[in-house]
């Protein structure tokens, strides 16, 4: 028994196909799907989705979304995201230290508008950066 995992970002299809496991970045921390789970809707923080493919894991970065979970499917619906095979690790490992400066910039000041957006910016550079790294 397999699972059928449709990852959708507004302006594209990023994955559509079958996986022996999902594990998904949850707001409230990592949700392993296999095949069989209940239904249920999760809210997806940002962060990185593995998916297990014949014995390969891969990675998605994603950016904030909604997924469903229902008879063997799954489908995770998201603002934005990218394959991990497809993001250059070098330049997204600039962007997370060049996030990692502005917010640190920030550090100490009461909430602000600039603080929320540079601590997004900077999560947003961690998964793209994690989801470069393949695991085994």
């Amino acid at each position: 028994m397999s699972l059928t995992l449709r990852v959708l970002a507004p302006d594209q299809s990023v994955f559509d196909g079958i996986a022996d496991e999902v594990i998904l970045p949850s707001t409230t921390g990592l949700l392993g799907i296999l095949p069989g789970h209940i239904s249920m809707v999760t809210a997806i923080d940002i962060g990185v989705l593995r998916v297990l493919v014949n014995g390969t894991w891969n990675s998605i970065a994603l950016m904030g979304g909604f997924a469903e979970v229902e008879s063997n499917d799954v489908t995770v619906l998201v603002n934005g995201a990218e394959l991990g095979s497809k993001i250059d690790a070098a330049s997204a490992e600039v962007e997370l230290e060049e996030a990692k400066t502005e917010y640190l910039q920030l550090e100490g000041t009461e909430s602000s508008p600039e603080k929320v957006k540079a601590e997004q910016q900077l999560n947003r550079a961690r998964a793209r950066l994690q989801a470069t790294q393949t695991t085994t």
